[in-house]
């Protein structure tokens, strides 16, 4: 399995080279276009439970598609949000995704939703991140650029631009000073990470978006 990325930052789009026998999982309706040699099917990743928690809780697909090769050939896939894709080979870590940030992975992956507690209901990304581990390849997509911040002591992020992070940085979430400031400055809430490790930051998020289109949206 190789992987070419093209199209970083504005508007990737990820090719999957697959061998013979070969197969990915893909989010669905990621496919752009594939070789006449790769054959789709639905797929439950772990079980009807698993994708049904991703689906309730982690912001992702119930079915995947499955991607398999009966001959050499490709499958180019796209994030569903102008922005970068990211790849990166796991090699028995793990890497905790906010909600709608993953994209395909090859079938050694596991993919489990977790909960953050209470905290993380009032993140801006829902009360459920997903958790990748395991020996494989792992595509992410991003609203934006993404940039890589290697922490090592404290880092504050804003929640709607938390992208990913390394599990062996700790967090807490908090208003940005008092109540009133918190409410009216604009800002919201912040995650302050803790530790060593990388945290993952995409420079848009959907939240600032849909807050612009408004005014442009009433009749």
């Amino acid at each position: 399995m190789n992987v070419t990325i093209n199209g970083n930052p504005d508007s990737a789009e990820a090719t999957v080279s697959l061998a013979a026998g070969e197969s990915f999982l893909a989010e669905s309706g990621a496919m752009t276009r594939m070789s006449p040699s790769v054959e789709i099917k639905p797929r439950m990743k772990g079980g009807f439970l698993s994708a049904l928690g991703r689906k309730l809780f982690g912001g992702e697909s119930f079915v995947m598609g499955e991607y398999v090769a009966r001959q050499p050939g490709d499958v180019s896939i796209a994030n569903t949000t102008p922005g970068t894709i990211l790849h990166r080979r796991l090699n028995g870590e793990s890497l905790v995704l906010t909600a709608g940030s993953f994209l395909a992975c090859s079938p050694e992956i596991s993919i489990s939703t977790k909960t953050h507690g209470f905290r993380q209901l009032f993140s801006g990304k829902g009360a459920f991140v997903l958790e990748c581990s395991g020996a494989g390849d792992l595509l992410m997509g991003a609203f934006g650029s993404v940039i890589e911040k290697k922490v090592s002591g404290s880092f504050t992020v804003d929640t709607g631009h938390v992208f990913a992070w390394e599990p062996t940085l700790d967090y807490k979430i908090r208003g940005m000073g008092s109540l009133k400031s918190t409410l009216l400055s604009g800002e919201g809430l912040v995650m302050d990470f803790s530790g060593t490790g990388s945290v993952w930051v995409q420079t848009r998020h959907l939240g600032g978006l849909s807050h612009w289109l408004v005014p442009f949206c009433k009749g």
